[in-house]
This record gives structure tokens, sequence and C-alpha cells, in this order.
């Protein structure tokens, strides 16, 4: 079964939110756009540029209903040490997920056999918890904040407007399609 358009596994973790440990589950995701930022772990070399990439952008996302989950299988404590040590991690505001059993980044697929580190995966979820977008890249492959907020954007879009699609590249006003008969062997 492919994972996009499917529904996300319940799960409980602790998370490092604003200076305070705080529960979650996937409640605290239904109603709202979510994404999902696995990362392979604290104190490393591409995931605080990651990191500190998507912190720039949260106010952004959060202005759109957006609510970010970073998940790596290091410990809510670690999240916390980290974030007070390194200047880029320490201007992050969305929730550092703590996962060291696994169950959430299994949940998503994306945990690394054998290693017990998650995989650079991003995952856009709707409002009703179903998974909308998907990329993951190799271990010395940092992703796009940027991207991301094209990403989130497009399928806000379509969601809103059913029957309308966003083609390659599409950017916020730019004009959409609407698939057809009339469409079909014409792009």
């Amino acid at each position: 079964m492919g994972i996009i358009n499917s529904e996300i596994k319940p799960f409980n973790a602790t998370a490092f939110k604003q200076g305070e440990f705080v529960e979650i589950s996937e409640a605290d995701v239904i109603g709202k756009w979510s994404v999902f930022f696995f990362y392979p772990a604290d104190f490393t070399f591409v995931c605080p540029t990651e990191l500190g990439d998507v912190a720039d952008k949260y106010e952004e996302l959060q202005k759109m209903g957006v609510e970010v989950f970073s998940v790596s299988t290091d410990t809510h404590f670690t999240h916390k040490a980290w974030h007070d040590s390194s200047e880029t991690i320490g201007k992050i505001n969305y929730f550092m997920v703590g996962d060291q059993n696994g169950s959430i980044t299994n949940n998503f697929g994306v945990m690394r056999e054998g290693q017990g580190l998650a995989d650079r995966a991003t995952f856009l979820i709707d409002p009703d918890g179903i998974i909308q977008a998907v990329e993951i890249t190799a271990e010395g492959v940092g992703r796009d904040a940027s991207e991301l907020m094209r990403r989130v954007k497009a399928a806000q879009y379509v969601r809103k407007h059913p029957g309308e699609v966003c083609p390659a590249k599409w950017k916020e006003g730019e004009a959409t399609l609407s698939p057809s008969l009339d469409l079909v062997g014409k792009i």
C-alpha cells in the first residue's frame, strides 16, 4: 500500500517546545495542516541546517494554519540540550518530538533498518490526518523549506478548489489546470 492518501497511525510521544516538555498524539494533528519533519539525529551536521531553515519559515507556516513536528529517535531531553546549546536550534519554536522507541518513525516507514535512526523525510498531512505529500532524501542531501512552503500552498489550494490541480513549479497566484478530455495530449 502506498503512503500517499493514507491516514496517519495513532501515536503518543513527549516533545520539547518553547522551554517545556509536552505530551502529543495523533489528536494534535487532526483539524489542522501538519508537517512531520524526520531527521537522523541531534548534534549532527546537515540536520541543524534543515531544522534552522524550517524555523525561519515557522511563523509563515503558522499563519497558513500549519503545525510542525520535527522527529528523531533522540529523547526529548536531548532535544532540549541541543536547543539550549546551539544558536541555530535555539531559534526553533515548533515541536521537537522524541521518538526513542521508534514507534512514530516506524509508523511513517522511515526507520533505517538496523540503525535506529530516521531517514531524512518530510510528510505533509491534511486536517483529516491524510498524508498529501512525501519527500525523502539521502543522508547527505538537505531539504529546502521554501519548496516545502510551495508544496503546502499547492496542497491547500487543491483542497479548497476541487477539480483543479497545480502544475509543475506552480506558485501561489499562478494559473492552475482543470483536468478534462480537452487537455489530454495538449500539454
